[in-house]
């Protein structure tokens, strides 16, 4: 297992974290899947065992269900763990009960550390953006829980490049805390966080976070084109998140999944986790399973080393078309490109899609 820093902060992380969205998810509510105390605890075990030290969840999964089974079963074990949570999503139906405010992040850290039966969080990340609170008064509230030992890092999860700007801006500003990291989605089938997110992180210093890494399961090789997807999926339910826009190119970039996966042996899962954990500015991907079955497979993906060509097959049956303005940069401005610009219009200069004029 590799350990990386976790943006500009001296934190280590594993480059593959133990998601818990599966866990005390309730017969109502377990799209995600239902993983109980038990099956948790031995999903813990395994990622232990393989060397993950980061595990994450939040106060929003399984409606604070997900913090109460992760509490227990790291009893006796809270010192081998970056534990990382999130605030902002409604957690009750009051008028409160959601947003940056500082009345709901306040309110929310203290609820979260109960059911974690913990005294610190060590990452708490705002889950996603809010428009309407006053920035200085959301990152004054993480402020407090930092000066007062509840919170060790503080993060951000959804956030498009100019928020991540802004937020940093109004730290700076009021000196006040300044995010380490932002966890986004990313996968083969989606990498639009690459035109914006991406280079911000790189550029700022924020470690990446990623979720979903499968697309809700669509890469893990279960679907195949003119096959009906597994039973009990949640794509086979009409489950929406994360949307696909082009269902052939899915089923193109999903053969030659698993075309490389039978080169090496293994599931076209691993493959496509191992391409991801490779990529500019990816400091951890966060893998959850509603099996430990499946946990074990996507762990595994940690030792798959894939070749040069490999990548490069994988890099250009995904690649995104260049949006303005990046494509006039790509013909005007490629002589002073810097590592974060690099990270969307590099393979394109490789691999130009129109002649320089």
């Amino acid at each position: 297992m590799q350990y990386r820093q976790l943006g500009n902060s001296g934190l280590r992380v594993s480059c593959f974290a133990l998601g818990t969205a599966p866990f005390g998810a309730s017969d109502g509510g377990a799209q995600t899947g239902r993983v109980d105390v038990p099956s948790a605890r031995r999903q813990l075990d395994m990622a232990l065992g393989t060397g993950v030290n980061l595990v994450d969840t939040a106060d929003a999964y399984a409606t604070g269900g997900s913090e109460t089974v992760l509490g227990q079963v790291l009893e006796g074990r809270r010192d081998r763990v970056v534990l990382a949570t999130k605030v902002r999503l409604p957690t009750g139906a009051g008028p409160n009960d959601a947003g940056s405010s500082r009345q709901h992040i306040v309110k929310s850290c203290e609820s979260s550390l109960r059911r974690l039966q913990t005294d610190h969080i060590d990452l708490y990340q705002l889950h996603e953006w809010d428009g309407q609170t006053p920035l200085e008064e959301t990152l004054s509230a993480l402020g407090t829980l930092v000066r007062s030992g509840k919170v060790r890092y503080v993060g951000c999860s959804n956030f498009a490049g100019w928020q991540v700007m802004k937020a940093l801006g109004a730290g700076q500003t009021d000196r006040l805390p300044s995010f380490v990291s932002n966890q986004v989605y990313l996968s083969l089938l989606e990498r639009s966080a690459e035109y914006d997110i991406v280079p911000t992180a790189l550029d700022q210093g924020l470690g990446l976070l990623i979720w979903s890494p499968l697309a809700g399961g669509l890469l893990s090789g279960k679907f195949r084109r003119g096959q009906p997807g597994p039973p009990g999926s949640r794509h086979s339910g009409g489950w929406p998140e994360p949307p696909v826009y082009n269902r052939e190119r899915m089923y193109d970039i999903i053969e030659l999944l698993c075309e490389t996966g039978a080169a090496h042996g293994v599931s076209a899962a691993q493959v496509a986790l191992a391409w991801l954990v490779g990529r500019p500015g990816v400091t951890s991907v966060v893998v959850g399973a509603r099996t430990e079955a499946q946990l074990a497979d996507n762990l595994a993906a940690a030792a798959l080393e894939l070749s040069v060509e490999e990548r490069d097959r994988l890099e250009t049956a995904s690649r995104p078309p260049l949006i303005y303005p990046y494509w006039h940069q790509c013909w005007y401005a490629k002589d002073r490109l810097s590592k974060a610009d690099l990270s969307l219009i590099g393979p394109h200069l490789r691999a130009p899609e129109r002649s320089d004029p």
